[in-house]
């Protein structure tokens, strides 16, 4: 019986989502053209081969913006807790937008793989 405002009255998939809004705006400060990018969580991926993505990113056409998605259940599957959650959804958004930039993403972000 929390108040909204207090985390407790926060589902997993908004605190997620949460998070990857944090490392989206982390990363804005220094790359503004990711304003431009429309970011998204979804549950899980569609079913492919033997490997299950952690994220995916699609350039912009000219129908619509560039794009990048973060997969919630495989990341949650892959982080022991709260800590190693935000860190792998920072280093799979900062890994999707150095595709999108076609960037390294030590460029994208120098603290990149440091943690």
């Amino acid at each position: 019986m929390a108040p909204p405002q207090v985390p407790l009255s926060l589902s997993r998939a908004d605190t997620f989502r949460d998070l990857v809004q944090d490392s989206v705006e982390r990363l804005e400060r220094h790359w503004p053209q990711l304003a431009e990018v429309e970011f998204h969580v979804l549950e899980v991926p569609e079913p492919r081969d033997d490997t299950v993505p952690l994220g995916s990113s699609a350039p912009a056409t000219r129908d619509r913006h560039a794009r990048v998605v973060v997969y919630r259940r495989p990341v949650e599957l892959r982080a022991k807790g709260r800590d190693e959650r935000a860190l792998l959804v920072h280093e799979v958004v900062v890994e999707q937008v150095a595709e999108l930039l076609g960037l390294a993403p030590e460029s994208v972000d120098p603290r990149y793989g440091q943690d």
